[in-house]
């Protein structure tokens, strides 16, 4: 069953988003008014190394109120290549360089509201080039074993879904299944 939307207007707008009200036409003929979020892409990224861990920070989200472990994460700038956000991010929030990025998946963490699309690389080197510009964005960066990720899910430590889905695939690819 498709809904179709009819028509669509801003309601509010800055520079990182807009809030859009939509008429939305139902299967059975009936509109509703459906509100949603219009966001510019994020690129994210992470280095994983020769020992299988992967550089996260550790943050708190004052929206949720909450603490864990994420990846270095913003805003694709206009007319920016994905990958190059991507790789100046990593460097901003960690100060690390990563080597070439490889695109591990794109996702829409809330498609039911959002058109938000997250691009979501990694490396399998870099090299750290001094304290990170952005510091306030977490409180601290570390190197995480990928074999800890599951375990790490499963208790709520990675409480972003497209951080979680990223960090799982991370450690499917690098260990296996049978890890």
């Amino acid at each position: 069953m498709q809904w179709t939307k009819q028509n669509e207007q801003t309601v509010y707008e800055n520079r990182w988003f807009s809030v859009n009200l939509a008429d939305v036409e139902l299967p059975d003929g009936r509109h509703l008014d459906h509100f949603l979020i219009r966001l510019r892409p994020v690129a994210v990224a992470t280095v994983v190394n020769e020992a299988n861990e992967v550089l996260l920070l550790w943050r708190h989200r004052f929206i949720t109120d909450s603490w864990g472990w994420e990846l270095a994460a913003g805003v694709v700038e206009d007319g920016e290549d994905i990958a190059v956000a991507a790789a100046r991010e990593l460097e901003e929030e960690t100060g690390w360089r990563p080597g070439p990025l490889h695109h591990l998946m794109s996702v829409e963490p809330s498609n039911g509201l959002t058109d938000a699309r997250h691009h979501i690389y990694w490396a399998d080197e870099g090299e750290y080039i001094g304290h990170p510009v952005d510091d306030f964005e977490s409180d601290r960066r570390e190197w995480v074993p990928l074999k800890l990720v599951p375990d790490m899910v499963a208790r709520g430590e990675v409480p972003a879904a497209n951080m979680a889905a990223a960090l799982l695939l991370l450690h499917h690819l690098r260990l296996g299944q049978d890890t």
